[in-house]
Order: structure tokens, then sequence, then C-alpha cells
């Protein structure tokens, strides 16, 4: 079964009373359908478009939620910021924020895992 971080507990209630049971049907939806999942109460609007952000790598790049989540945190939103970033920089910036959130005795990123999430991000379909 599909299940977000506790903190996004509301919003997955939300999500769930709207019949969204997964990464993929969350990365499908518009602006105006998140509009109307929040406005419904208990669900921000703001965590739900940063939810179908994360949503999107998951899908679209292949990525696991948390690689995804960590990619939010540090400010590449969507496959195509992810496509257009610099590895290096990323892994900087990544290996920061890794270890403010997880203490340096968590395994870092390595330059390499960062360059196949950019070439995916790369080759993936445009719309």
């Amino acid at each position: 079964m599909w299940q977000l971080p506790a903190h996004f507990e509301r919003e997955q209630v939300q999500l769930r009373e709207a019949g969204v049971e997964g990464w993929a049907q969350l990365a499908r939806l518009e602006d105006a359908d998140l509009r109307r999942i929040g406005a419904r109460g208990g669900a921000s609007e703001a965590r739900l478009i940063k939810l179908r952000g994360q949503a999107r790598l998951v899908v679209e790049v292949d990525l696991q939620p948390a690689e995804a989540a960590l990619l939010l945190y540090a400010g590449i939103a969507s496959p195509k910021g992810l496509a257009t970033a610099d590895p290096q920089q990323l892994l900087v910036q990544m290996g920061r924020l890794q270890r403010s959130l997880t203490g340096r005795a968590a395994p870092t990123l390595d330059l390499p895992t960062l360059r196949s999430w950019i070439k995916r991000a790369q080759r993936r379909p445009t719309n």
C-alpha cells in the first residue's frame, strides 16, 4: 500500500478521499486538481504541490521516494530541474543537506549516482 511520510498524514487522507492511491496518479494531477483537493480542508495546497513534484521525480526519473524528497529539499522540484542541474554543484548542495538532516553517519550520495539521475531526467519524454 502507498504510504506517505507521517508528516503528510493530512495530505494522504485528502488524496485517498479523492481517489489518489499512488505516485503515478499523484504525478498526473493538475494544479486545479490540487486546488480542489486542498480546498476540502485538512491538506495544504502548497504541500500537495510539493508532493506532486516528488511524485513526478519518482515516476518520470524512476527515483525512490526518499531520493526524490531529498532533491526537493535541495531545491530540485521537477524532472526538468534535475535534467539541467550541474552534478558537482548538486553533490555539494545535497551533501550539506543530507548531513544536516541525517547526520554524518549516513552514507552520502556520490557523483556517479547524481550523474545517473540527471541522465535519466534528460532522457525522459518531454510534454
